[in-house]
């Protein structure tokens, strides 16, 4: 971080993208954004994006902003100009690119889930930990917690406004995959994926619930299942959630749906969904927190909106009302519109980005952590062993 950028004196953070297909365009956005939304100590450079195309990934350089490329990630994090890798591919490669970057002396951001399992993800905190000591950070890529609706609701709950909490239900839906012939792609691959619509979009709801609930989950109960077990073999590449499909099927190897109730540590209930056969469903994201002093509840469909109930107000004018999530007071809206000017589901990783940089050059510890991101890994693995002994409570390790 020695270089500094000539227009604003700033020393400047070379960012170094393994990946470049939905996540990897959502996060070159983010990172191409922060330093203009936002008046950062560090000026994030996208110095060179990986891929192993060599193709695809010059055109999605071209499309992003990426100085260069590379189709080697070895090759991407042995650079000088860069001083953070950001992890945009599927995660079984998570591990591996992840060690092997903050041994290089990289500051790390990883995309969620962190890993493929509860091994990898323990090897990945170890080496987080080993580089804290040497002054490298990682974080990993949870989102939604940057939706300024879902942080203020985090500040309402940590100021005690819903009081000692009792329920917490959250669901998560899609519907891209209610098409029996939509292709195998490496998101329906256990070998690539890990799991199917439970780390895809479990992994979101759960941290979403801890991390607004502030605690943990200790124990849960639950229900998978994949109801189309064949698919044709992807025929080309796919992008994003597109893709085509050959004559030849295979098979399908993760869940198309979960479902699971869960505790947390103070005792209040949870309540989860995460599927992608909901039709009709794009990306619902719903959540609700009922507490003994009030509510909250939330929908990423209406994301510069929030709905609060104050149960101690007087009955006759007591009810949820609508809070419109705009104002420069609220989480990261100083930097953006006049209240009423809403923002989109890019801004969570313009915001992801705000934060990162910040933490790397105060020192302080970055959140969502890695240890978090095993945390909810730990949660994810529960979930598999209680639906493989149909619905058995199984507690979480910590």
């Amino acid at each position: 971080m020695e270089q500094r950028d000539s227009r604003t004196a700033l020393p400047t953070l070379g960012v170094g993208m393994v990946g470049y297909a939905f996540m990897g365009a959502a996060h070159s956005q983010g990172w191409r954004t922060a330093g203009h939304a936002f008046d950062l100590p560090l000026r994030p450079v996208l110095a060179a994006i990986a891929g192993r195309d060599a193709q695809r990934v010059r055109a999605a350089a071209d499309k992003h902003g990426w100085a260069a490329t590379e189709t080697d990630w070895r090759a991407l994090i042995t650079r000088d100009d860069v001083h953070l890798v950001d992890i945009c591919t599927p995660g079984d490669s998570h591990a591996e690119i992840a060690i092997a970057a903050l041994e290089a002396g990289k500051h790390v951001l990883c995309e969620k889930p962190l890993a493929n399992s509860v091994v990898e993800a323990e090897a990945m905190v170890a080496a987080a930990e080993a580089a804290r000591s040497r002054g490298q950070l990682a974080m990993v890529g949870f989102n939604y917690r940057r939706v300024p609706a879902l942080t203020f609701a985090r500040r309402l709950i940590a100021d005690g406004r819903l009081g000692t909490l009792r329920h917490v239900r959250v669901s998560y839906l899609q519907d891209w995959l209610v098409d029996p012939d939509f292709p195998l792609t490496w998101r329906l691959q256990r070998e690539h994926a890990g799991s199917g619509a439970l780390g895809d979009l479990g992994a979101h709801i759960v941290d979403l619930a801890q991390f607004l609930a502030g605690e943990v989950l200790v124990g849960v109960s639950a229900q998978m299942e994949t109801f189309v077990r064949e698919r044709p073999r992807l025929d080309g590449a796919s992008s994003g959630l597109t893709a085509s499909g050959g004559a030849a099927r295979g098979p399908v190897t993760v869940d198309d749906a979960a479902v699971f109730t869960g505790r947390l540590a103070s005792g209040a209930l949870a309540t989860f969904e995460a599927t992608r056969m909901a039709t009709g469903r794009k990306n619902a994201l719903r959540l609700e927190i009922n507490g003994e002093s009030g509510s909250l509840a939330f929908d990423l469909e209406r994301l510069n909106e929030l709905s609060f109930h104050d149960h101690r107000e007087p009955a006759e004018t007591a009810g949820f009302r609508r809070i419109l999530v705009t104002e420069p007071d609220h989480p990261y809206l100083d930097a953006w519109w006049p209240p009423g000017h809403g923002l989109g589901y890019e801004h969570t990783f313009v915001h992801q980005a705000r934060d990162l940089v910040h933490a790397i050059a105060s020192g302080a510890a970055p959140s969502p952590s890695f240890a978090d991101g095993l945390q909810v890994q730990r949660v994810l693995a529960a979930v598999e062993e209680s639906a493989e002994k149909n619905c058995v409570y199984t507690p979480i390790a910590v």
